[in-house]
């Protein structure tokens, strides 16, 4: 496609704020390609936004691309980059969104609970896991023993409490949210991020998220962006309670072996 084209995002009755929401995460992730510092570190590319509507979203139409190790080393570095630039607190939303974001597929998304909390665990308790049992609870699709034992993942959140800063995190990084296109420069390939749902959150949970239904190069990916911010001791153990809220989603959008899958990660980290 030409440089300039457009791709146009559309569902007619979209949740009032869907596109909006999902423009102001792009720019906020986008800020981070800006060097803080001529010659500094950049996040990584983030597809561009050419206008939203209530039912609509524009955005720069991104070629796709074969990834390569060493694109995937340069989303590792830029990655990191991104997660420092930080938010203002556990759960806030893209500068200029009031209200809920939103999680999951355009033809059935989940509000996503934003606000401030003081600490990982309680927002990681307060804002996903608990919502997310009264959605399956609300829905039919999990039974009252899966939601009480998310609630008593909740009680426990504080185990898994790192202590670092709430990053800016792209939210929703599943591998189908990281394209790869040519960069421009001979023979090279990048990365660009699409379809966030951003807020202050844990970076390892982005991480996470490339982990669960696998990315290209993801040991590149995990070794740069190790090298660039080292992560936080014990961090591979944690992978699995990054997981469990984006499993649970799908277990209530999507019932089937999710529902099992979702058992078998809450049995283990209850154990």
């Amino acid at each position: 496609m030409p440089d300039g084209a457009t791709f146009r995002k559309a569902r007619p009755g979209a949740p009032a704020g869907f596109f909006g929401c999902e423009a102001a995460g792009l720019r906020w992730l986008g800020e981070a390609r800006r060097p803080a510092a001529p010659g500094g570190p950049t996040g990584p590319r983030v597809v561009g936004v050419r206008g939203v509507g209530e039912d609509h979203l524009d955005l720069e139409r991104v070629v796709p691309a074969a990834p390569t190790r060493e694109a995937a080393a340069r989303f590792g570095r830029d990655l990191a980059t991104l997660h420092d630039a930080g938010a203002t607190a556990w759960g806030s939303p893209p500068p200029g969104w009031w209200g809920d974001a939103f999680f999951g597929p355009l033809d059935d998304p989940l509000p996503l609970a934003t606000g401030v909390w003081d600490t990982w665990a309680d927002f990681w308790g307060e804002a996903r896991l608990r919502p997310v049992a009264g959605q399956g609870a609300e829905r039919g699709a999990l039974t009252r023993a899966d939601t009480d034992a998310l609630h008593r993942l909740a009680d426990r959140a504080g185990r898994w409490e790192t202590g670092e800063p709430p990053a800016r995190v792209h939210g929703d990084l599943w591998s189908g949210n990281v394209m790869w296109t040519a960069s421009g420069r001979v023979d090279d390939v990048e990365a660009v991020l699409i379809d966030p749902a951003a807020h202050g959150g844990h970076r390892e949970a982005d991480l996470a998220m490339l982990a669960l239904f696998g990315a290209p190069h993801l040991d590149v990916v995990l070794a740069a962006y190790d090298t660039t911010r080292p992560l936080a001791r014990g961090w591979r153990h944690r992978v699995a309670v990054h997981q469990v809220y984006p499993v649970a989603v799908h277990a209530v959008l999507f019932g089937g072996g999710y529902v099992g899958q979702l058992r078998q990660m809450l049995d283990a980290l209850l154990a």
